[in-house]
């Protein structure tokens, strides 16, 4: 959820890509506003509102990058503009303000805060140190050079071994990264082919500047409509609907933090259903992974998760007939691997979550699978000023997490819910990773990463089933065929 505040907004601009989306209606409906970690556009055709809070928008997206806080070496190399060209700029740029993308770059510019020197143990103690935490053996190749994420994790998602960590317990805004823990709480209690007719009292209360999917106040959606507004969308307005649904915000929080405990997302405190930022709401790259972790094990969120595009229910429109009809527009996952847009995309991605705030910077956690090894990848607020950074430098971990698994020791585990998982301190099944491991000296080596729109979904891939007894054996659970549904309702 990008999302920016006066008199901040000018810092954040999103500018230079083209919408990629295509309506259904021959247009761009685009709702997303300041502070959206869609896709944000730049407005220059915009549409008679219509009654409600929200209007849909044309768009035609021509947007530009600008870092917040730029370094000062890219101050130094900026040349200024002359008049004539601030001019220029200022007829091209739209009368309204210009708005913020998920992949802005980081809000705070170079990385002066530091993690604490102590932090939760929960998963085992290397995890609590700052700073990396990586215990190869011979052979084991380097981390990718570039890391610059706050805080970043690679787990087997199968075993729940830690195989890489850097300041793994740090609380951090979790931006829309926390959405993940708002699904894996919600979505099982709401029937899918539920209806609801919003009211505006479902849309209160929302943050200024939220992502929007383009829920209409007096307009019915189903349970399915909204959780792919959500997920694909990031949409603020979809969860304050379902929250509603589920009886009402302050219950919502309270269950999604309850939830969190049961899990051991101890660094987890939840302030807004939404990941809008608000002063205390932090979570940590350890707590995202565990909310990926158990709300892959429900089908529903899997395939949400890996949904590249969808159509979305819109406004209706009285035919030539006299008869009203509901038309509806297209919208896009905006997980950059999945979708490959500016970037490419990552073999194997199949979800889960990104994120942008002020305050959090760029957040993402995402799943996927290799051959029979099935990975998960949180980064938070990366200090790089550069497009689709969070999204690079995730792929650059899991491509090293693929190469590696099998040569380095565990620094840590994925523990599980309960009381028994509190106390699980040991780092891996095996009991390796622990105390007596020195920590290795860290030496970045390169990344790489690729990929095509096949292999996006875990096809046949395994997770370990999260329950009960099933934790002393790790039991495998096959994940059906994550499908993409493109253009499909």
């Amino acid at each position: 959820m990008t999302q920016l505040q006066t008199p901040k907004a000018s810092r954040n601009q999103d500018t230079g890509r083209l919408s990629f989306m295509v309506s259904s209606m021959g247009a761009t409906p685009d709702t997303s506003t300041r502070g959206s970690d869609a896709r944000t556009t730049a407005v220059l055709s915009p549409t008679t509102a219509t009654a409600g809070t929200f209007a849909n928008v044309l768009t035609c997206s021509y947007a530009s990058t600008a870092p917040a806080r730029p370094r000062a070496a890219a101050r130094r190399r900026a040349a200024p503009l002359t008049a004539a060209a601030v001019l220029l700029l200022s007829s091209l740029l739209p009368a309204t303000p210009a708005f913020a993308d998920d992949e802005s770059g980081p809000a705070d510019g170079p990385d002066t805060v530091k993690p604490p020197a102590q932090m939760s143990t929960i998963g085992g103690k290397r995890l609590g140190r700052p700073g990396t935490q990586v215990d190869p053996k011979a052979g084991a190749p380097r981390l990718p050079k570039e890391l610059s994420g706050r805080s970043w994790l690679v787990a087997d998602a199968e075993s729940g071994d830690v195989l890489a960590s850097h300041n793994a317990h740090w609380q951090l805004p979790p931006a829309s990264t926390l959405k993940m823990l708002f699904a894996d709480t919600v979505l099982p209690k709401l029937p899918k082919d539920q209806t609801h007719k919003v009211l505006p009292s479902d849309l209160a209360g929302m943050g200024a500047g939220s992502s929007l999917v383009g829920v209409q106040e007096n307009y019915t959606y189903t349970v399915h409509d909204l959780w792919l507004g959500v997920f694909l969308r990031s949409g603020n307005d979809a969860v304050h609907v379902l929250s509603a649904m589920n009886g009402g915000k302050p219950k919502t929080v309270q269950e999604m933090q309850a939830h969190a405990h049961r899990l051991n997302a101890r660094d987890t405190h939840v302030v807004t259903p939404d990941g809008y930022d608000e002063k205390g709401q932090v979570s940590s790259a350890y707590d995202l992974t565990l909310f990926a972790r158990s709300g892959l094990q429900k089908a529903d969120f899997r395939e949400y998760a890996s949904t590249a595009n969808a159509k979305f229910p819109g406004k209706f429109k009285k035919g030539k007939d006299g008869k009203k009809t509901r038309e509806s527009f297209e919208i896009q996952n905006t997980n950059r691997l999945l979708t490959g847009f500016g970037i490419p995309t990552y073999k194997g991605i199949a979800g889960v979550k990104n994120g942008y705030t002020t305050n959090a910077g760029s957040t993402f956690t995402g799943v996927a699978q290799r051959g029979k090894r099935v990975l998960l990848v949180t980064v938070m607020n990366p200090q790089i000023s550069a497009p689709s950074e969070v999204y690079k430098e995730t792929a650059r971990l899991f491509d090293w997490g693929f190469k590696a698994s099998d040569s380095v020791n565990p620094v840590g585990t994925l523990v599980r819910p309960g009381a028994a998982g509190a106390n699980q301190n040991r780092t891996s099944a095996h009991g390796n990773g622990s105390d007596e491991h020195t920590q290795a000296s860290v030496s970045p080596g390169d990344g790489g990463s690729g990929g095509k729109w096949t292999a996006i979904g875990i096809t046949g891939g395994t997770l370990a089933l999260l329950a009960g007894v099933a934790y002393a054996v790790h039991r495998r659970w096959p994940l059906p065929e994550l499908v993409r549904r493109r253009g499909r309702g």
